[in-house]
């Protein structure tokens, strides 16, 4: 590899000095020459904000960080696989439950780029907010499926219920065609968790304002059924 005109300067330099040959001040001012630092070595992503939930969260519940999930599924291919063959390896393979291998794979697609966060892999956007309510299960899945009821916390739409199933699932076609799943999942005798998705979504700032709305409407479903429960007692 040719030397820059700078060092062959010095070079020349030298020798005029010291009457040297070009390849012992070569030589010389080769040694004097300070080593290149070595190259900073690049920043690991910031896994846990690519993903959407911290370390702590995911490593509490499945045994691992987001670092240590990436260099699993890396091990295995994942990266080229569907999302359901990410999701089944996660649980099968590495026995966690079912819904936190679904979201062990969603963070794994989102720090691998193959999504962003609200986004689903066949490129349309999701929004998912979800509640703990002091109320029972049943109580819970009637808000949603009893019209009278619901208008009362969810006013102004036009929906239709496609599937129920009783304190489960409900699945909903909303009136701009884009669709709406909700799970619910009991806490005991008193208390119960609702989680919402609403799905179908176009963009990501759709998603945002979809989250919100859903934020405010699972906060008015609490205080109605609050309100409901102390009447109660």
């Amino acid at each position: 590899m040719p030397l820059d005109k700078d060092f062959k300067r010095l070079i020349r330099g030298r020798m005029q000095k010291t009457g040297e040959s070009y390849t012992a001040a070569r030589a010389v001012l080769r040694k004097k020459s300070p080593a290149a630092p070595p190259a900073p070595k690049p920043a690991r992503p910031d896994y846990a904000r690519l993903a959407g939930m911290s370390d702590s969260a995911v490593s509490a519940k499945t045994g691992r960080s987001w670092a240590e999930w990436v260099d699993a599924l890396d091990g295995v291919g994942a990266q080229q696989w569907p999302h359901r063959r990410i999701a089944e390896c996660v649980h099968q393979q590495f026995k966690i439950g079912d819904w936190w291998g679904q979201t062990v794979a969603v963070g794994y697609e989102r720090i691998k780029g193959l999504r962003e966060i609200g986004q689903r892999r066949d490129g349309t956007y999701e929004a998912s907010r979800s509640r703990t309510l002091a109320v029972p299960v049943a109580r819970v899945y009637r808000a949603f499926t009893d019209a009278r009821l619901r208008k009362r916390w969810l006013p102004g739409v036009k929906l239709t219920i496609r599937t129920a199933t009783p304190h489960k699932s409900v699945r909903i076609s909303w009136d701009d065609c884009t669709a709406v799943e909700v799970g619910f999942t009991p806490k005991g005798d008193a208390r119960s968790a609702v989680a919402v998705s609403h799905r179908k979504l176009t963009n990501r700032e759709d998603s945002g304002r979809r989250k919100a709305y859903w934020g405010e409407r699972l906060d008015a479903l609490a205080g109605l059924l609050s309100a409901a429960s102390r009447a109660r007692s």
